[in-house]
């Protein structure tokens, strides 16, 4: 007797249910399946774990989950389609237009295009206008395979020179895929939208210089960038947080309030002004304090370090392009762009034994960086920075607790200069790396025990650690709600042993220690600037520059004025008088634009009475008090982690 099997695939989906079906079929099928709505609305489709079109077909047994505009994934797959959408209305509106390489950032995307003429704002509303009817126009977007070979003849007859360069670049074992929408054809690993008819919300931002694969060797590009979001609401909450931000630009407030400037002749490198110098030491002098209660022994390197330590060291192999470097008597020499080495000579003078660990050691040191003139951003990018630098050399057993220790003290600097939302991020080992794979294993372990020991969530970044070991992250929201990496912490077991650091361990032998590079602000260039954009200039009494003016009426009491000035200066206080010929109500809104937090105004009866009459620069009258009273409440208002509310 002959028996017949039917084949059957089961679907699980996303709630532990299961389906079967009697052949192979598509991710849109099974969510057909399950209903039209869901069909309608699907985006894309998780099949095992993998990110996938709806048009992927499955053939075996598998989980699957379609992905709508709910699911986190989806704006990703958004951003990324919107990107071909705007590299199909270019080289519809401007033909013979090559194209490049289109990524997903941070809130939206970009493409590099390679055009003799360049774009202009009104081209970017034609380029604009055009997306959006190609959007209308719900193309079909379909993913095909291609032979390598193939697939370069195909982009060179198109004459995309560029992908075809691209296509010669991909490893032999990776998959060709090529996405049609329409006449327009990308190549692209996907995954994308099943059509244009799902991406409605979105804007074009700017058009930048972009170098061919960011090589200034290579020809220079034009970058259209962009942003794409779920839903309208979102896409205008954006536009008004970046509207937002534009009146915060740290760049812009530094000229408005006098802190800095950066000019041509030293490019990356910052001009402070005396209240951009007063808070800058301000800053210092709280992160000393700090290092001062966590244990740390400051000290100072020198500036310039000859080529044989920093071969050593690991960093002329890895980070030469980066570095200044300069040459006397046949010597050469780098200008340092980290303090690491540095340390470990220090601790290297006289031999430690196993008792004194850790050892911390902490330099506000100042480094120079060779970053591209292109990447250079008013403090956010500089090439000659101060950073929190510190280093702890522990044993193994010791890593944990240190690593924990480090993170109390990071969240409560951040609380103090007002930032509560700490996002942790673990990076592990990238491809150019010096040490053993065993001791990357050992480093990453220690970082991972550190932080599910204490219940922090984190995130991974794969390959995204410091050549020389892997590092905690930690990022900071500022109160637009954007993203800052500040801090750090990382662990090293290959420099200290390249350096030939030791300790006497209790057996009396020599061991190395395990070297800790740990940051909390950073670069003081780059704190700053978030700073003055997190505070829109309107700093906290204990981080303003300049916490009060004292402004007379008439000269009739100038003398007074002074007086006042003086007292609260010899107080520690940071006041200034404006005891200029000017009418009041002038005086006051030169001071509140200045951001200043309390202005103090002395007339006839407050001279004769003593006293003063303080206006915060919110516009609120306090009343009148004594130099005194107000030195007082100034005083409880200037403490780190006050906000200064009443300001």
């Amino acid at each position: 007797m002959h028996r017949s099997f039917s084949f059957m695939i089961r679907i699980t989906l996303k709630d532990g249910s299961e389906r079967s079906y009697p052949q192979p079929l598509t991710a849109r099928a099974v969510a057909e399946s399950i209903s039209s709505r869901l069909a309608e609305a699907a985006i894309a489709a998780r099949v095992d774990g993998r990110i996938v079109d709806l048009s992927f077909r499955i053939e075996r047994d598998a989980r699957v989950e379609i992905l709508t505009e709910r699911d986190p994934e989806a704006l990703e797959i958004i951003r990324h389609s919107t990107a071909h959408l705007l590299a199909q209305a270019v080289q519809r509106l401007y033909p013979g237009t090559q194209v490049t390489i289109g990524p997903v950032i941070e809130d939206g995307f970009y493409y590099d295009f390679a055009r003799e003429e360049a774009f202009t704002p009104e081209d970017l509303e034609k380029i604009e206008a055009e997306m959006r009817r190609i959007a209308a126009e719900a193309l079909v977007v379909e993913r095909t395979e291609m032979p390598r070979e193939e697939a370069i003849a195909f982009f060179r007859r198109m004459g995309e020179e560029y992908k075809a360069q691209i296509i010669e670049s991909i490893p032999p074992e990776e998959t060709i895929s090529l996405y049609r929408q329409g006449e327009f054809v990308d190549l692209c690993r996907g995954p994308h939208v099943p059509d244009t008819g799902k991406l409605r919300h979105f804007k074009l931002m700017k058009v930048a210089g972009a170098y061919w694969r960011g090589d200034p060797r290579n020809e220079m590009l034009q970058r259209i960038y962009g942003t794409a979001w779920l839903r309208r609401e979102d896409l205008e909450a954006y536009l008004k947080r970046l509207e937002e931000a534009e009146k915060r630009d740290h760049r812009r407030l530094g000229r408005q309030l006098g802190l800095f400037h950066l000019q041509e002749e030293a490019p990356g490198m910052v001009f402070w002004h005396p209240k951009g110098w007063t808070l800058y030491r301000i800053v210092e002098d709280y992160m000393r304090g700090v290092y001062r209660r966590a244990g740390y022994q400051e000290i100072r390197c020198p500036m310039i370090l000859d080529r044989s330590l920093w071969e050593r060291s690991g960093h002329w192999e890895n980070f030469k392009e980066n570095m200044f470097t300069t040459s006397s008597e046949n010597r050469d020499y780098a200008v340092k762009p980290m303090n690491c080495p540095g340390h470990v000579q220090v601790f290297r003078q006289g031999l430690h034994s196993y008792r004194e660990l850790p050892i911390r050691y902490g330099e506000f040191g100042s480094c120079h960086r060779n970053e591209p003139s292109g990447a250079l951003h008013g403090l956010m990018r500089v090439r000659a920075f101060t950073q929190d630098d510190g280093h702890i050399f522990c044993t193994e057993e010791q890593i944990e607790g240190e690593v924990h220790d480090f993170i109390e003290v990071l969240r409560q600097v951040y609380a103090d200069f007002g930032f509560e939302d700490i996002l942790y991020k673990l990076s592990t080992r990238p491809a150019k790396r010096i040490g053993s794979d065993e001791i990357w294993d050992k480093a990453e372990k220690a970082l991972e025990a550190a932080l599910e020991a204490h219940g922090l969530q984190y995130q991974v970044q794969p390959g995204e650690g410091a050549f020389y070991g892997p590092k905690i992250e930690f990022v900071l929201k500022d109160s637009l709600g954007r993203t800052w990496q500040c801090g750090t912490i990382q662990v090293d077991f290959s420099m200290p042993q390249r350096l030939g650091a030791e300790y006497v361990a209790e057996d009396s032998s020599r061991r190395t220690p395990v070297m800790l590079h740990r940051a909390i602000i950073g670069s003081f260039e780059r704190f700053i600037g978030i700073l003055i954009e997190h505070y829109a200039g309107a700093f906290p009494p204990w981080l303003a520059p300049v916490q009060a003016v004292v402004m007379n009426i008439t000269d009739a009491q100038a003398e007074y004025a002074a007086s006042v000035v003086r007292a609260l200066q010899d107080r520690g206080l940071r006041v200034q008088p404006d005891l200029r010929n000017e009418k009041i109500g002038y005086k006051i809104r030169e001071h509140t634009v200045q951001r200043v937090p309390y202005l103090l105004v002395v007339g006839d009866r407050e001279r004769e009475a003593g006293l003063v009459a303080v206006r915060a620069r919110s516009g609120e009258n306090l009343g009148t008090m004594t130099p005194d009273e107000f030195a007082a409440r100034l005083r409880e208002e200037a403490r780190p982690g006050r906000s200064g509310r009443s300001c």
